[in-house]
């Protein structure tokens, strides 16, 4: 594969640029304390990758992964329903079958990426993703 090839196959977000959206994902509790930037993440397939932003007192709705989730704790502290608490620097990975919750008293920011070994890429305007670059 040629170089030119390889730079059009890749994607590069610059968050601090874009805005955060309001998480739609869940219920209405989670559209006020949540938000998220999806970086490459298709709907459809509940797989791919974003950031994600718990606000002081952002509970998640308890959940079961039908897939793996993972997610790397850039800033603040998240608080699994189990009591582990994860600080900055922390990463978790969640099994398909595994079930949990998430919170967080003080906020944080998160990177969270849902995958399947079975599941194709996304697309590139899946899920609206954010800032596509191209050189």
């Amino acid at each position: 594969m040629r170089r030119e090839e390889i730079m059009e196959l890749r994607h590069i977000s610059h968050a601090a640029s874009l805005p955060l959206q309001t998480y739609d994902l869940e219920g209405p509790e989670q559209r006020r304390l949540i938000r998220w930037l999806p970086i490459r993440y298709d709907r459809a397939t509940g797989c791919g990758s974003y950031y994600f932003q718990m606000l002081p007192g952002a509970v998640t709705t308890p959940h079961r992964h039908p897939r793996y989730e993972e997610f790397f704790v850039i800033a603040g502290e998240a608080i699994e329903s189990d009591g582990t608490v994860l600080r900055a620097g922390d990463f978790i990975s969640f099994a398909p079958g595994s079930d949990h919750f998430t919170r967080s008293e003080t906020g944080c920011l998160l990177i969270v990426v849902e995958w399947s070994p079975e599941a194709t890429p996304a697309s590139d305007n899946a899920g609206g993703g954010a800032g596509t670059l191209h050189p």
